[in-house]
């Protein structure tokens, strides 16, 4: 290499690294594909080195790239950092703020959140990791994490996002037309279901219900099998079979009669999703203020239900 390599090539090789996908990393960079791709090439040129494999579904990397992402990726977050720094206003904080996510808490937990969030520290870069597994989140680089509390370690600072959550057996009303209500929860062994396959052991996901002191656990089964709970929603809207959902992701759908609940009595609830955290002497600046951004939304929500209670 004879001249300095330009920082938008090194930038650009990172990204589609980290997220194994030309077209993830163009519509992180706010770039063409073609124009990542192309930046990733005079890298290699300039190094006269391959970084990636590239092949029609998958990018991964060289052991020349794998070397390079260890040695100079954190400088460059590093440089990315004190150049926020530079241009942020006077007093504002920069940083990155790294989170793991569960994807069904995003659209009822982390969404609402995120606009109030950035619009008061647009210097704060956010990232979102999203997998149902369980992650150690200082092994593996966190600052924080959104889990149901059931999944909490006990040594870690939680804060409570929601309230307890209800998950419920649904399906379209032409479902129910076709194939009749299932009664009890024995009867779900009847019924197409779509399953889940879990993160953490690999094993098929039992529904989970119960009345009073009992509990089932129902061995369901169906002709689709999936990894992410979420995918199960569009497919009971369409009648296909019936899905295990966290009720907030369904609550429109009720309303309007486009899915409905059944097995209501036996439907169980969690305790709701926390931000964990693990102590608050190692908080971080832009952690301290999601911290803060978070208690405060919970309170209005909570205010706003108890009007709604009231009402009632």
């Amino acid at each position: 290499m004879n001249h300095p390599v330009p920082f938008h090539q090194l930038e650009a090789f990172l990204v589609v690294a980290r997220t194994q996908s030309f077209s993830a990393a163009a519509r992180e960079l706010g770039m063409s594909r073609s124009a990542v791709s192309q930046k990733v090439r005079q890298l290699e040129e300039e190094i006269a080195g391959a970084l990636l494999v590239r092949t029609t579904r998958s990018v991964s990397l060289t052991e020349l790239g794998r070397r390079l992402v260890e040695t100079v990726g954190p400088a460059v977050a590093q440089t990315q950092t004190a150049l926020a720094a530079l241009t942020a206003e006077p007093g504002a904080v920069t940083g990155r703020l790294r989170l793991t996510v569960p994807r069904a808490a995003f659209p009822f937990v982390v969404e609402p959140l995120l606009p109030v969030f950035r619009a008061r520290h647009p210097h704060i870069e956010v990232e979102l990791v999203f997998e149902d597994r369980m992650v150690d989140i200082v092994g593996e680089g966190f600052d924080a994490g959104v889990r149901l509390g059931e999944y909490l370690e006990r040594d870690m600072v939680a804060l409570r996002l929601t309230d307890t959550i209800r998950f419920l057996v649904v399906g379209a009303p032409a479902y129910f037309e076709a194939h009749g209500i299932p009664k009890k929860p024995e009867d779900l062994l009847d019924h197409e279901c779509f399953t889940f396959r879990s993160a953490t052991h690999g094993a098929l996901y039992a529904w989970e219900l119960g009345r009073g002191k009992r509990t089932w656990r129902v061995p369901v089964r169906g002709g689709v099998v999936t990894n992410d709970g979420l995918t199960g929603i569009p497919l009971a809207k369409r009648g296909l079979g019936l899905a295990y959902v966290m009720e907030p992701h369904v609550a429109r759908d009720l309303e309007d009669g486009t899915l409905r609940a059944v097995l209501e009595p036996y439907a169980v609830s969690e305790d709701g999703f926390f931000l964990y955290y693990p102590s608050r002497a190692q908080r971080s600046e832009p952690l301290g203020l999601f911290v803060e951004t978070a208690k405060e939304l919970a309170a209005e929500r909570r205010r706003a239900q108890a009007k709604r209670a009231k009402r009632g």
